[in-house]
């Protein structure tokens, strides 16, 4: 008996300690605040400085090489060569690549009979045996079945061989002078009334080669809305003809003109352009007037920015006004806004 009333008064007094410590701990939470402190919300970003650049404004188009057209006191740089008569190719004096000059005899079509009718004559004529006149009809019709170069350049193509028939129909071979070369491009014609003569024309070959607009048609081709601007190229610009090229042409030069990494700029709610200038561990929403781009910057305008402030690249698209900023660097790593490097 003594035994179960020992039980019973341990067990009596552990109730009251477990009783006496849930009212403590409900007194404790009726003692605790009503709401707990909000946790501002901090986004990572990556930034860049606003800077001074000069930018330039372009049209941008592809164009063709192509032997240089016949210009004030030139001739073409290359010329299609006919037969001048009909006949049977006697002979091929050149090779294709090879180099020849003004006057050289290409093709000869003519007979062997006519070639010692030419020399008889000659010999007559010395001996003065024949007349003036008659020696010279039969140097021109001999004159008349030779193909000569009517430029100094290299051969591009022959399309005869020696026993062919041809008629004055039969284009026999190319000549065309490299050292003269032009580029063809048809650009759309919203685009060209932007062009004059005497712009400068960047061909984006490697290298580059820079030249200036020789001549912008005052027309338009009604098949795909496009003008024709074509320009000279420099000696030894290692281009060939028939080269397929991309190029541009500057229409605007912007110098010391504030700018930022394309991606800093982006389009509200509104439709309108803006930055996110970083001002502490904040960043401030600014709408911007923006201009030329090149070189993956854009050219901005706002009354309150500066040379040197700091926006937000990765991470401004969305971003909402005032949002505290955690800024990290290409690699990750966490970066203070306030450090001489991030200003």
């Amino acid at each position: 008996m003594n035994r179960k009333k020992i039980i019973l008064t341990l067990a009596a007094i552990c109730g009251g300690i477990i009783l006496t410590g849930a009212i403590r701990v409900l007194a404790d939470a009726d003692d605790a605040p009503a709401t707990e402190e909000k946790v501002a919300t901090e986004v990572s970003v990556q930034v860049g400085k606003i800077t001074s650049a000069t930018l330039h404004g372009y049209v941008q188009g592809f164009g063709t090489i192509e032997p240089a057209p016949a210009t004030p006191g030139q001739p073409a740089a290359s010329a299609q060569l006919s037969a001048p008569s009909a006949g049977i190719v006697a002979k091929v004096n050149v090779v294709e690549g090879q180099s020849v000059t003004n006057g050289e005899v290409l093709v000869d079509l003519s007979s062997a009979a006519l070639r010692a009718e030419v020399e008889r004559q000659k010999k007559l004529y010395a001996q003065q045996n024949t007349s003036l006149k008659n020696l010279q009809d039969v140097e021109a019709q001999l004159n008349l079945s030779l193909v000569t170069a009517p430029l100094s350049g290299t051969v591009a193509r022959v399309n005869v061989k020696p026993g062919q028939a041809v008629d004055l129909t039969t284009v026999v071979a190319e000549v065309m002078d490299l050292s003269r070369l032009a580029v063809s491009a048809e650009i759309p014609s919203a685009e060209a009334k932007d062009l004059k003569s005497g712009e400068a024309l960047e061909i984006l070959s490697e290298p580059p080669v820079t030249t200036g607009i020789l001549f912008v048609s005052p027309s338009v081709n009604k098949d795909n809305d496009t003008v024709l601007v074509r320009a000279l190229l420099p000696k030894d610009s290692g281009l060939r003809p028939g080269q397929f090229v991309s190029l541009r042409v500057v229409t605007a030069v912007h110098t010391n003109c504030l700018a930022v990494p394309v991606e800093s700029v982006v389009t509200d709610e509104n439709g309108k352009s803006v930055i996110a200038l970083v001002k502490g561990d904040e960043e401030t929403q600014m709408p911007v007037q923006t201009g030329l781009r090149e070189n993956g910057l854009v050219e901005i305008s706002a009354p309150e920015i500066k040379e040197g402030d700091v926006v937000v690249t990765v991470g401004a698209y969305g971003l909402p006004e005032k949002t505290k900023i955690s800024v990290q660097n290409s690699s990750g790593a966490e970066t203070s806004t306030n450090s001489p490097d991030a200003k």
